[in-house]
């Protein structure tokens, strides 16, 4: 077996066999495979796509590369989420100590930004002290004590993923739905929750731009999951406008904290408490009330010492960005429209994403905005404030943003929910 033989198998547009998949995850686990020849593969898998077969075969085998989990010592029922990234999504900052509040643990696995979406774990390191990485002992433990844990993935579970995984975002092969489905489950199963919800991104946002393609996903990951034994359910959620008011770092912890202090956009609001009623009932809690947990504080109390568990101080000051430049309305109207890609992009160029994987982030850069499609807004008045700490990165953003947004006359269409379906 070579890789050469395997790219060109898959660049012909034919299945791999059980043996080749088998085969490659492990060659480029062990090194034996070059990231340049696994991008070659991954490029093919993106044009040419796979087989339900493959795609379930390629998920066993990147499990099989590393470790499993196993949290059945837990008094609590396991339930896990999701996200198959978006802009100004922030769902999993209020999302784990609002469902630990309710009752069960949270073991959530989190990544890094890819493109221009955000990651999790970038955005909790802007945190001072915060540390993204936990042995499992460590792990298990802060679930014992505290209900939730949001941190990286370890060095022995799923270890092909982690390296396809940043791979993928530097290679422009961040959308095939195999290689989504594939790395999304591999993890979760190898990670041992009991129940698993999926937050699956729809529009321009999203990495699945149509409601078709975003349920040819869902249905992917569900079907893997169910066949794994773990109770899994997706919601299809709606990305071609920012959710909440923020894309950033240290600005989406920030929002995240006012709706764990019983505020926060309605639509953070709304999604947060969509996915913890399916969590709860998936992990047989269907009682439990995540709206009280949020209004009584409880859900702030979990927070705090999840943070703390990691060594973060959940009182420090958030980092700020040095420079901001407002983006102004230039007629009176209604905002019709607000683009997704183009406010998650502009973030990117400003800071808040990387263009290659070993490069940082700014805490405070990104995306704030002052009003949503269906506000009335005046000439002249804040639209959008970006942050960075390189000025200079502005007239990029800015191109980013050019035909990004659209002021004008009547009313809109403005959807009554987030959630468009749920897949189970």
């Amino acid at each position: 077996m070579d890789a050469i033989s395997v790219i060109r198998t898959k660049r012909d547009g034919h299945p791999l066999s059980d043996e080749q998949i088998d085969w490659v995850i492990d060659a480029y686990t062990r090194g034996a495979v070059a990231d340049e020849q696994m991008s070659a593969l991954a490029m093919a898998i993106l044009l040419n796509g796979m087989t339900r077969a493959e795609v379930a075969r390629w998920t066993a085998a990147m499990i099989a590369s590393g470790e499993r989990m196993d949290f059945s010592t837990l008094a609590r029922p396991t339930a896990d989420k999701h996200s198959t990234g978006g802009v100004g999504d922030k769902i999993t900052l209020p999302l784990a100590p609002l469902v630990a509040a309710c009752g069960a643990a949270v073991p959530q696995l989190s990544g890094r930004g890819l493109g221009h979406t955000g990651g999790t774990l970038d955005k909790l390191e802007s945190i001072p002290g915060w540390r993204a990485s936990l042995s499992n002992a460590e792990m298990l433990s802060q679930l014992d004590s505290a209900g939730a844990v949001v941190c990286a993935a370890g060095e022995g579970l799923a270890p092909a993923d982690k390296k396809l995984y940043a791979l993928r975002d530097v290679t422009g092969t961040v959308e095939s739905v195999p290689l989504i489905a594939s790395s999304i489950m591999s993890k979760k199963i190898a990670e041992g929750t009991g129940s698993l919800v999926l937050d699956v991104k729809v529009g321009s946002g999203a990495f699945m731009k149509n409601l078709d393609d975003a349920r040819e996903l869902a249905a992917t990951m569900v079907g893997l999951g169910t066949d794994h034994g773990v109770r899994t359910v997706a919601l299809l959620t709606d990305m071609s406008t920012p959710l909440g008011r923020t894309a950033g770092n240290a600005l989406e912890v920030r929002e995240s904290l006012e709706v764990l202090a019983g505020g926060g956009p309605a639509d953070v609001v709304e999604l947060t408490l969509a996915l913890a009623r399916e969590m709860l009932a998936a992990a047989g809690l269907p009682d439990a009330d995540p709206a009280k947990a949020l209004a009584d504080g409880s859900a702030m109390d979990v927070w705090r010492r999840m943070i703390a568990a990691q060594g973060g101080d959940p009182d420090a000051p958030l980092p700020v960005a040095r420079e901001q430049h407002i983006v102004r309305a230039g007629d009176s109207g209604v905002l019709r429209s607000l683009d997704a890609y183009a406010v998650g992009l502009a973030a990117w160029r400003l800071g808040a994403g990387r263009a290659r994987k070993e490069d940082p982030v700014q805490a405070g850069a990104g995306v704030e905005l002052h009003a949503r499609p269906g506000d009335r807004i005046t000439a002249g008045a804040p639209l959008l404030t970006l942050h960075t700490d390189t000025p200079e990165k502005f007239d990029y953003a800015l191109a980013a943003l050019e035909g990004g947004y659209e002021i004008g006359a009547g009313p809109v269409d403005v959807p009554e929910s987030v959630v468009l379906d749920r897949i189970a």
